[in-house]
């Protein structure tokens, strides 16, 4: 329960600061753009974007830009749970106060979550990563969830 609060953190501040996974969200300068549109959520699909710096005390690139892509993919995968915990169900009730009660459906939702599809990925000049991951909501149906549409 712990990690699904820790995730619903990063994703309620890297959700307001989205851009849509058609944009790029770092400049030609290696900079991360200072404002992202996301629309997170489309017919189909629900979007999540994720951040993460490099150790720079690493001495290889490739090293850096690995852990900060390995690290980018668990915070949008975080920013993915915590904005899929506030989507409302049928019946009038959160994903969040449906995984209060049933254990098994979060066990489904994180196995969902973590299947989700890498759809963008771009470094930063300081090797930093940016990714956009993509969960279809038919997978989400699938797991038990029944979304309002």
């Amino acid at each position: 329960m712990k990690s699904y609060l820790a995730l619903a953190a990063v994703l309620l501040f890297s959700w307001g600061c989205g851009s849509s996974p058609d944009r790029g969200t770092v400049s030609d300068k290696g900079e991360i753009e200072r404002e992202w549109v996301e629309e997170g959520i489309t017919k189909n699909f629900v979007f999540a974007r994720g951040i993460g710096a490099a150790d720079q005390t690493l001495e290889n690139k490739t090293q850096r830009m690995a852990t900060s892509r390995n690290a980018s993919i668990v915070n949008a995968q975080y920013n993915m749970l915590s904005f899929i915990k506030g989507v409302a169900l049928e019946g009038g009730i959160t994903v969040e106060k449906a995984l209060e009660t049933d254990s098994v459906l979060a066990t489904k939702i994180d196995a969902v979550i973590k299947g989700a599809q890498v759809v963008r990925t771009e470094w930063t000049g300081d090797d930093g990563c940016v990714v956009v991951l993509r969960l279809s909501k038919k997978a989400l149906k699938e797991s038990g969830l029944k979304l309002l549409e």
